[in-house]
């Protein structure tokens, strides 16, 4: 019987409710369609804590290795980790995870090799309708040479590379509180930090799919609460909290203030031009102003483009660009195969902090410039009519810029604003920033009376 798989094939990913929407028997169909896609005699193959990740990573490696490609298991690690396995062992691979999703889901990442993205237009859709049709007809015909499957520990090799592109050496001893919220940033911290002056505060370290402390994404300011009361509790320097698969890091400074990804992307935006003078740095269209000024100011060439990975990492490809950062904390770099890891900003700021006597409020706050309201969603029933009502409303103001790049951005002297539609739900997301608070919460409050009408 043929399945849908419309519900859990996504624009960059596969992702669904184990087993009621997708199980062994179709990971190892997926197996077999993304050696084929890719035509790959050799992949890598890793997995997060999740308790379906370690049956379903090795269903996928049967069904590529049935159709004759060599599997290597790289076992427990986080998404960045995997991406590090891509790149240094030219394979394709596969990652095993739902990030930060309930229990209950798993999901697959897949890259060819060099950690290249495979979405939608890069294999994805391939890969969707070979598993759909063998689903129906039956698995495809097994090669004449079924391939091998081995294991290999990557995890050191992953850390030395890291701290081979952040010099750590000369940094001031740090007292750094880590919240793993139980996903993989508990299996790869202790072996990246292993070695550095830091005086390592561990929470929720003990890998757990189940996240039975608070959900793995540090986006949402409810599960970053433990962290930032630690912090002040220890007297900390400065807080990182990773999401579940660990490619995502969000920064608390001494203070327990949340410090913002733009600020933290115009931090390492500087550092990575002062290694690389003169290079082109991406940035998404809801980064703060503060990122292309620093860019710019730091002899660099910034770089606005569309919201999500797929297309940060298609201009950091076509401009050679050096490094690419965004609002929600993905980092991007290409001394890691323009692939985003949250673990190598961390350490870039662990490097920065250190590497002065000030605190990490004061550090970030010559790139923490503007007044912005981070991410407001409304749930609306059409959203087209809502954004339409919207760009009515600006469209022929004197004085204001209007641009479609990704949703509406809306352009003035003082503030600009983007409207976002959700690709997976019935949202508007709404980012607006202004020279001052005042401005900003007027802006903000102007256009959600007109979303929410």
């Amino acid at each position: 019987m043929a399945v849908d798989l419309s519900q859990i094939v996504k624009a960059y990913d596969v992702r669904g409710v184990v087993p009621d929407q997708w199980d062994e028997s179709l990971a190892e169909l997926f197996g077999a369609a993304f050696v084929t896609v890719t035509q790959a005699d050799a992949i890598v193959v890793g997995h997060d804590m999740r308790p379906s990740s370690p049956g379903l990573s090795a269903a996928f490696a049967r069904g590529a290795a049935a159709l004759g490609a060599d599997v290597t298991l790289i076992g427990l690690c986080s998404t960045d980790q995997l991406y590090y396995a891509s790149g240094a062992l030219n394979l394709p691979g596969a990652m095993f995870t739902a990030s930060h999703n309930p229990a209950q889901y798993n999901g697959i990442k897949m890259c060819r090799k060099g950690a290249a993205p495979v979405g939608q237009d890069t294999g994805l859709a391939e890969i969707r309708a070979l598993v759909e049709r063998w689903s129906e007809q039956g698995a495809p015909t097994v090669a004449a040479k079924a391939g091998t499957i081995v294991e290999r520990e990557t995890l050191t090799d992953y850390a030395t590379h890291l701290k081979s592109l952040v010099d750590l050496s000369a940094i001031r001893p740090l007292k750094v509180v880590v919240d793993a919220g139980n996903g993989m940033g508990g299996h790869t911290v202790p072996t990246v930090f292993d070695g550095l002056p830091l005086d390592l505060v561990p929470m929720y370290f003990e890998l757990d799919g189940t996240f039975p402390n608070h959900e793995a994404n540090p986006l949402d300011p409810a599960n970053i609460v433990d962290l930032q009361a630690r912090v002040i509790a220890e007297g900390a320097d400065l807080g990182l909290a990773f999401d579940g698969d660990a490619d995502r890091c969000f920064v608390v400074d001494e203070r327990g203030e949340p410090v913002s990804p733009s600020a933290i992307t115009a931090l390492v935006a500087a550092r990575e031009l002062a290694r690389h003078p003169g290079g082109t740095v991406i940035h998404n269209l809801i980064t703060s102003w503060s990122v292309p000024e620093v860019v710019r100011e730091n002899g660099g060439t910034p770089v606005r483009t569309r919201v999500g990975h797929s297309f940060i990492k298609q201009e950091m490809a076509a401009t050679g660009a050096i490094f690419g950062g965004e609002h929600s904390a993905h980092y991007y770099f290409a001394d890691f195969w323009n692939a985003d890891t949250g673990m190598l900003a961390a350490l870039h700021v662990l490097a920065a902090l250190g590497g002065q006597e000030g605190t990490l409020s004061a550090l970030v706050a010559q790139y923490d410039r503007y007044a912005g309201s981070g991410e407001i969603n409304s749930t609306v029933e059409d959203q087209k009519a809502r954004a339409a009502a919207v760009r009515a409303a600006y469209e022929g103001q004197d004085g204001l810029t209007l641009d479609e790049l990704d949703g509406l951005t809306v352009t003035a002297q003082d503030w600009w604003f983007n409207l976002r539609a959700s690709n997976t739900e019935p949202l508007l997301r709404l980012n607006v920033e202004a020279r001052d608070a005042t401005t900003m919460a007027k802006v903000r409050d102007e256009v959600l009376a007109l979303v929410r009408a």
